[in-house]
């Protein structure tokens, strides 16, 4: 169990500073944190009056009789309890948001591998919820299974302004710019090269870092992402536990106007309050936001022949009750050695049950490195082919096998089971490639029956 406490603060007590966030350190941990000394009770959850005046609130991710190994709750100590944070609700303008369940007949785009150009950063001020950008929907939401995911083009911070997801959790990776996310929790700073995880029902503020931000964003509808099962791996590499960053608690004792958004049902509310929600002075449990570092994962795989499959590079899985098979599989491709002999080392042609969105943070792809430019990002649906490109399968075919370090790059895909469909908006875009598959038109006819050698 991990606990902070603040120096004792003189005078009146006041807010932590947000301007340096801290962290504590672990995965799925049991977490205690206060801003003010005692203000978390000891030995009780829901004492009769807790200290400074504060109200006890429990927020469960998790239905109440989960098995204890899943069972997610926290237990809040606020201002004000969140029934004082809405008032009657208001439906809102989604704006570019769509969520799962998405009319089939809302475009004649065919089915097809597709791949987009980086969507320019807009001159207009948006905040995070008026930037979010559905590109495809899978699943439901309402049977919560699936996923949505969505580009997020932030030009202004949020001023009194709040948000919070009932549909999903909500992963987001930094592209461009860097974002602080002001949570009920915490403070948490992400920036290109990291992620962070808002989970579903927590109130929070996004703010920009420095300068215009574009970010890739996965909406989890299932159950709540966590590290794979390593199997004969063993206990180490891959994600390590060690590296996730939760933040301590710091809160807004802040009275005036402001406008909290609620997405719940594919649809988008609001509601008028008088005071910061983010008003939670400590906090105990395992259901809160955190961070990670995608340049701390440590990747393994081939060191003799062959190419493992993708899966080998699973940072976070969202399970079902199917065994090895995901709702979602966060998965990227980082910085690694290349060593394997005799074989053909990019990301082998295929067809997968799986459907793949891909995106590109920084560098270049190796199997595809033309064309797929960070900022951008394709689609591969379920059971349509996909592999390397011509130059790519060219180069890689007859390069002399000898150690390589693929470096600066960093990709990623969101992986799910369902088929991914694609929004209206995605498929009006100026910037989809409409020439995309020609990228393997160029693949030589080389089958020579007269003779077994190699080309």
């Amino acid at each position: 169990m991990n606990k902070h406490v603040t120096p004792k603060l003189r005078g009146k007590p006041e807010a932590l500073s947000v301007t340096d966030p801290r962290y504590m350190s672990g995965f799925g941990n049991s977490f205690e944190t206060e801003s003010l000394p005692g203000a978390l009770p000891v030995g009780r959850n829901s004492p009769q009056r807790p200290a400074y005046g504060l109200y006890a609130e429990q927020l469960s991710g998790s239905p109440f009789t989960a098995p204890q190994a899943t069972n997610q709750r926290s237990w809040l100590y606020r201002i004000r309890p969140t029934v004082k944070h809405t008032r009657r609700f208001r439906k809102a303008d989604r704006g570019l948001i769509r969520t799962g369940g998405l009319d089939r007949d809302e475009h004649e785009m065919p089915i097809g591998q597709m791949r987009w150009d980086p969507i320019p950063l807009p001159k207009k001020g948006q905040c995070f919820v008026e930037g979010l950008a559905t590109i495809t929907v899978a699943g439901d939401c309402d049977s919560q299974a699936g996923m949505a995911a969505h580009m997020a083009l932030v030009t202004r911070s949020m001023q009194d302004e709040y948000f919070f997801n009932a549909d999903g959790e909500l992963l987001i990776v930094p592209q461009e710019g860097g974002l602080r996310l002001r949570t009920e929790f915490g403070i948490i700073d992400v920036k290109p090269g990291e992620t962070a995880i808002i989970p579903r029902g927590v109130i929070f503020a996004v703010d920009l870092l420095a300068g215009p931000a574009r970010a890739y964003v996965c909406e989890n509808y299932g159950g709540g992402f966590t590290l794979p099962d390593r199997g004969p791996i063993g206990a180490n590499c891959l994600a390590n536990p060690r590296d996730f960053l939760t933040p301590v608690a710091a809160y807004e004792d802040k009275e005036g106007k402001a406008l909290l958004h609620v997405k719940w049902g594919g649809q988008l509310y609001a509601t008028e309050i008088d005071q910061s929600p983010l008003d939670v002075v400590a906090w105990h449990g395992n259901y809160a936001p955190y961070k990670y570092d995608l340049r701390t994962y440590s990747p393994v795989g081939a060191i003799s022949f062959d190419h493992p499959d993708p899966s080998i590079f699973t940072v976070m899985t969202s399970p079902t009750g199917e065994p090895g098979t995901a709702n979602i599989d966060f998965v990227i491709f980082p910085e690694r050695w290349m060593v394997a002999e005799n074989t053909f080392r990019p990301p082998w042609y295929h067809r997968n049950i799986m459907s793949e969105f891909m995106g590109l943070i920084y560098g270049i792809y190796d199997a595809k490195p033309e064309g797929f430019v960070p900022g951008g990002f394709s689609l591969h649906n379920m059971m349509l082919p996909h592999g390397p490109d011509t130059p790519a399968y060219e180069q890689a075919s007859t390069v002399e096998l000898k150690p390589h370090k693929l470096t600066g790059t960093m990709a990623f895909m969101f992986e799910t089971r369902f088929p991914q469909r694609v929004t209206a908006y995605a498929a009006g875009l100026p910037g989809l490639q409409k020439d995309y598959i020609a990228c393997w038109t160029d693949l030589k006819k080389r089958f020579d029956p007269a003779n077994r050698e190699p080309w």
